[in-house]
């Protein structure tokens, strides 16, 4: 006979997600979760919605709250602990700091639908057809990365001047015509959606805290068209003419080849071309750019902000010095610097297998370096070259760029050649 399997332990800490429509909208389940509880944590609206049955001990979550975590689940180790969230605990919610603290094993949770749900039930938009943005402790020029013609976007209000901010970011990034709804206590007794108004004719009006923004989006005529694939508009971005041009950045980009979660240094940052466009490929991409010129630095920082990255962080200092303090690429790019004593076996040592190393110049002392480089590492070595059609007199011609090589490389768990002599 085979043996029974030991029951699993029971969870650390219960999750239960919870509605504007407060304990009534408590599915029994949930319920009985809380009442036999004898420590509840939420936030302070979370914990009035309760009735004076549960009589577990409410405590309220202190700021900032994820440090917070490990010190006040284990002043509680022992106790039947359940912790409040609003709507889906794993959506946008505390569930997923729960589980990066105690591990998925001990956290047990109970949804409840989220706005978003909600929101989709009233507007009649598929879920699966929106955006989601949230603004919740986070900087509202991130919603600029998300706006394309027609689509349709539901941002999570941090509090009632979310709304206003999203109105006015629209207005300067030439969304003005797009239209926005604002519903608010949704699924409670409260709940209330405005009239469909544009951003541009939006007036700033009191409304409840608790809101989710709905956008259909549309630009206007006269502003520029950003697409969702590298190779911006050099005129999207502000510089110096230290940027990576479009036509070579769009071809940068395909070889550093960003996927989901992974982190990019941007070593020589000029404008910062490269980390944002990484960065706009998926939201959850990561980059650090490296700067030496504290004003590249600042303007770097002003064109994240303008196209939806606010998140990439810039490093104002010389490389190589400033690495050692980064965290593990995925991928590095030195667009500039090559020369500095040191920095391409820095950013070499830097990489895990499998990482990706991208270097692009237009020096013939650089240009001596990656082929070194190419010799002893391998990958490809490759010349762009991009001409544009100019007036000739009353005729067309084509004016050359300058040449740029570029060294892309793979990094491989093998024994690399010596150099020449040294084994002399």
């Amino acid at each position: 006979m085979t043996p029974a399997r030991p029951a699993p332990p029971p969870a650390a800490v219960t999750v239960v997600g919870i509605g504007a429509d407060g304990w009534e909208g408590v599915p029994d389940g949930s319920r009985t979760a809380l009442l036999d509880a004898e420590v509840v944590i939420g936030a302070p609206r979370q914990l009035d919605l309760l009735p004076p049955e549960c009589a577990a001990q409410r405590i309220t979550w202190p700021s900032p709250l994820r440090p917070a975590i490990p010190g006040l689940l284990a002043a509680h180790v022992g106790r039947r602990v359940a912790v409040l969230a609003s709507g889906d605990p794993m959506f946008y919610g505390i569930g997923r700091a729960l589980t990066e603290v105690l591990g998925a094993g001990a956290v047990h949770v109970l949804p409840h639908p989220s706005s978003v749900s909600h929101a989709c039930a009233r507007l009649g938009w598929p879920l699966e057809a929106v955006e989601v943005v949230t603004l919740v402790g986070r900087p509202a020029a991130r919603l600029a990365a998300a706006l394309h013609e027609g689509r349709r976007l539901l941002v999570l209000s941090a509090d009632a001047g979310t709304p206003a901010e999203v109105a006015a970011l629209l207005r300067d990034r030439g969304y003005g015509p797009s239209r926005m709804r604002v519903l608010e206590q949704l699924g409670g007794e409260k709940e209330r959606t405005t009239a469909s108004t544009t951003a541009d004719d939006w007036h700033d009006e009191p409304g409840d805290p608790l809101n989710i923004v709905a956008v259909e989006c549309h630009r206007a005529p006269d502003a520029p068209r950003l697409g969702a694939v590298p190779g911006l508009p050099d005129t999207a971005y502000e510089h110096d003419g230290q940027l990576t041009k479009r036509h070579i950045r769009a071809a940068t980009l395909g070889v550093l080849a960003p996927a989901p979660g992974e982190l990019l240094w941007d070593v020589g940052g000029g404008s910062g071309s490269i980390a944002i466009e990484w960065m706009r490929t998926h939201p959850s991409c990561r980059a650090v750019t490296v700067e030496r010129d504290p004003v590249r630095a600042e303007r770097i920082t002003h064109n994240a902000d303008r196209l939806g990255v606010p998140g990439l962080r810039v490093l104002t200092g010389a490389a190589p010095a400033v690495l050692a303090e980064l965290p593990t690429p995925d991928a590095v790019f030195i667009g500039g610097g090559l020369t500095a004593p040191g920095l391409l076996d820095a950013c070499w040592e830097a990489l895990p297998t499998g990482g990706r190393l991208v270097a692009n110049t237009v020096t013939l002392e650089s240009e001596a370096l990656l082929a070194d480089a190419h010799r002893r590492h391998g990958g490809e070595l490759v010349r762009l070259a991009v001409a544009h059609a100019v007036p000739v007199g009353g005729f067309t011609g084509w004016r050359q760029a300058m040449p740029v090589t570029q060294w892309a490389v793979r990094k491989e768990q093998r024994t690399l050649d010596p150099l020449p002599g040294a084994d002399r």
